[in-house]
């Protein structure tokens, strides 16, 4: 299986999930320093950057995410159902990142004294991306799905795993 949304056989999902991962978890760390040790407005200035770009990065990483799992993942498959649960936590993370970044909309200049709601938000958002991420290793790693495989990787895979064209090549008899 390989990817639908790849630019010169690089998928673009891998490379573009590191930025909402990032930016993310920046999020968290940035609202708990900020409620918890120095209510400086940098600390809240970084947290809600970081939460606003991590919403941006994340509707542009899911965009080649669902290319490649609706068009590039046969059906009735396990990677189709563990793509499926590996895009509804991206989807809900993304969903309380969003809430997040509503509920502290328009405070650039004055920041709340506390960030209990988006504080918590981030850090729920935080757990399902972790979760999101084994199932999208799993994609990966087991599934092989945005990899590309060498012919002799792809003869020694288990057939079960295999992307649709390697399975037919591999029912095609050898010659020596």
């Amino acid at each position: 299986m390989y990817s639908k949304a790849a630019v010169r056989g690089h998928p673009l999902h891998p490379m573009f999930v590191a930025f909402p991962i990032t930016f993310y978890t920046v999020t968290l760390i940035a609202f708990a320093v900020y409620q918890w040790f120095i209510q400086d407005l940098f600390w809240y200035r970084l947290a809600l950057f970081c939460n606003y770009a991590g919403v941006a990065t994340a509707v542009l990483a899911a965009i080649p995410g669902f290319i490649d799992w609706s068009v590039g993942i046969p059906r009735e498959t396990a990677a189709k159902r563990r793509g499926l649960r590996h895009m509804t936590l991206n989807v809900i993370a993304l969903i309380l990142f969003g809430l997040s970044a509503y509920t502290v909309w328009g405070t650039w200049d004055a920041p709340p004294e506390q960030v209990g709601t988006p504080l918590w938000l981030a850090l729920v958002g935080v757990v399902l991306t972790m979760a999101a991420g084994y199932h999208g290793w799993e994609l990966i790693a087991t599934h092989k799905v945005g990899v590309r495989m060498t012919p002799e990787q792809e003869r020694l895979e288990p057939i079960g795993e295999m992307s649709p064209e390697a399975h037919e090549r591999s029912l095609k008899p050898r010659t020596v």
